[in-house]
């Protein structure tokens, strides 16, 4: 092999010793362009392909801002030339913005979605075009609606019938449509997607009719049927407006709740009751308000008002008078002819008399205002219903100070409780900040009520008085055990005194016969000896005189130890 690349080798060095320059310049270039075409297939290869989403441009700035908008909320990238055109990645991507903006009606009135799908050359007949036009355009619809994410499959059949002469003779143009959809779709139940759907059809088949138009499931349930669905439509808009209801009322309520249970507490105002009466009906008026000229505005400053009104201001006034002196003119009519005039104007004929006529012509200005006002919706009635508690005391005597109990009744025995209602003065001005707190507007006939109706605290009042009496119980029980066990120590404490006393006593007995009988024994002893006699002694008293011995020479040897023991025998007694 390198023998092989050696001789390769020499051979180009060979030839290219033989070549001229010239033909070294030539080889030179064609490797040049080579190289710059390799450069710019990689460079047009690697730009993305991108697709016009209209084949006309966008002009109107308003226009594309929505469609930009519209495009950002769907997360797909497009571009906009300077010219208006708007391009995106690809034809499917196109195909799903054009379902959109022609299923919201944010397509411009100036471009054809169906623009450049169909071309005709000069041998096509009309009816070649026809039919190719309606396969044309129900491939394109079927590739649109089967662009929807949970759209499997769209089947679209157009009838497109021959133009007739006569208008009674043309049979309309009708399309059926039947959508297979994922088994997690919910198409079939939003009226606003199908409707998109049914607006892309109209708008891409002419002449055709929400009337003749019929899109069905797999199942072949009508699913642009809404005349059907007004009345699911209907219960879904009353479901939404008594939730307003609702929502507004929890919303009173609790604002409400939170002012006077912070003021009078939980328990003395637990609930209250409201009414909001709405009216849905959207209502439009429109009205001529007219109202007098303010002169002067009113001074904030004074304490009263001081502004000025005019019902009128004249702009302009002419008056005119006219005055008349002379011989009255009774006519007659014509020559020989009996007039008709009655006799008391007849008698005043030829009556020299004067008359004036004064006018006045005046030229006003009123403050006018035309007034257009659109409500939905609008609060017809509020009814709030408020109850307040009163305050419950326990009786007490104030000698004594211990609480009194009922002598009679049901709670015969228990504490007495006394109730002490609101004052008038005190539910009047509840009222009036119940009245702020909910708005209350007298001209549409809200209704507020606070009263003072006491709760049922019978349950409670037993409840505590039953824990009052038990503590009570409870502290006596204590108390008794306390001094019994009081009595018990003091009991203990006088036995172990009189049993100590009598052990004491007891031993001093003994030690005092103990040393009778030793002096007993020691006057024997010197009795004896001095009569030099012989004592016997028994072995006891022998031991008990060795131990008495040992005992006095121990204690004498070793007296810690000794009074240590003896301290241990008392601790022990």
């Amino acid at each position: 092999m390198n023998e092989w690349l050696k001789k390769v080798i020499g051979k180009v060095k060979e030839l290219w010793s033989k070549w001229k320059p010239v033909q070294k310049v030539i080889l030179f270039g064609i490797i040049a362009v080579i190289i710059v075409a390799i450069v710019l297939t990689a460079r047009v290869s690697a730009k993305p392909t991108t697709v016009r989403l209209f084949s006309s441009p966008v002009t109107d700035d308003t226009q594309r801002y929505a469609i930009s908008n519209r495009l950002d909320q769907e997360n797909i990238s497009a571009e906009i030339d300077e010219d208006g055109y708007i391009t995106v990645a690809d034809d499917s991507t196109a195909r799903r913005v054009r379902d959109i903006l022609i299923g919201e009606k944010l397509l411009p009135s100036n471009i054809d979605p169906w623009a450049g799908y169909f071309e005709r050359s000069w041998s096509t007949t009309d009816d070649d075009q026809n039919q190719k036009k309606k396969i044309n355009i129900q491939k394109q619809l079927k590739q649109h609606i089967e662009s929807y994410p949970d759209i499997t499959m769209a089947d679209v059949i157009l009838v497109i019938p021959e133009t007739k002469i006569f208008v009674a003779d043309q049979k309309p143009v009708t399309a059926s449509i039947i959508l297979r959809t994922t088994p997690t779709s919910t198409l079939t139940t939003e009226k606003k997607r199908i409707m998109g759907i049914q607006e892309i059809v109209l708008s891409a088949v002419e002449g055709l009719t929400a009337e003749n138009l019929i899109i069905t499931d797999i199942d072949a349930n009508v699913l642009n049927d809404f005349e059907s669905m007004a009345d699911s439509d209907r219960i879904d808009v009353i479901a939404k407006q008594q939730k307003l209801i609702q929502k507004e009322e929890t919303r009173i309520r609790a604002s409400v709740l939170k002012l006077f249970q912070s003021t009078y507490g939980e328990d003395r105002c637990r609930d209250m009751r409201i009414t909001v009466e709405m009216d849905m009906s959207k209502k439009s008026s429109e009205a001529t308000v007219y109202s007098p000229i303010e002169i002067k505005k009113d001074n904030p400053d004074t304490p009263y008002d001081d502004s000025e009104y005019r019902d009128v201001l004249p702009i302009s006034q002419q008056t005119v008078t006219k005055e008349w002196q002379g011989t009255g003119y009774n006519p007659e009519g014509p020559a020989g002819v009996e007039g008709q005039t009655p006799p008391v104007y007849s008698d005043m004929s030829n009556v020299i008399g004067k008359s004036v006529e004064t006018g006045v012509t005046q030229n006003n200005v009123i403050n006018t205002k035309q007034v257009s006002e659109e409500t939905a919706p609008k609060i017809d009635r509020i009814s709030v219903s408020l109850n307040l508690d009163g305050k419950w005391y326990l009786a007490m005597d104030p000698k004594t100070r211990n609480y009194i109990t009922e002598e009679e009744g049901p709670r015969a025995g228990f504490r007495k409780w006394t109730y002490t209602a609101i004052t008038p003065n005190e539910l009047s001005e509840a009222e009036r900040a119940l009245k702020a707190a909910v708005g209350y507007n007298r001209d549409r006939g809200d209704l507020v009520v606070v009263t003072n109706i006491a709760y049922d605290r019978d349950a409670e009042h037993n409840e505590l008085d039953e824990a009052y009496f038990a503590a009570i119980q409870r502290k006596k029980t204590i108390l008794l055990i306390l001094v019994a066990l009081a009595v018990v120590l003091v009991g203990f404490i006088f036995f172990r005194i009189i049993s100590r006393e009598l052990e004491r006593r007891r031993r001093q007995r003994e030690a005092e016969l103990l040393e009778a009988q030793r002096r007993r024994t020691e006057e024997n002893l010197w009795n004896a000896k001095d009569d030099e006699q012989v004592v016997s002694m028994s072995v006891e008293e022998s031991r008990r005189l060795e131990l008495q011995e040992n005992a006095i020479a121990m204690a004498k040897e070793h007296p810690e130890d000794v009074a240590m023991l003896i301290r241990t025998w008392l601790m022990e007694e």
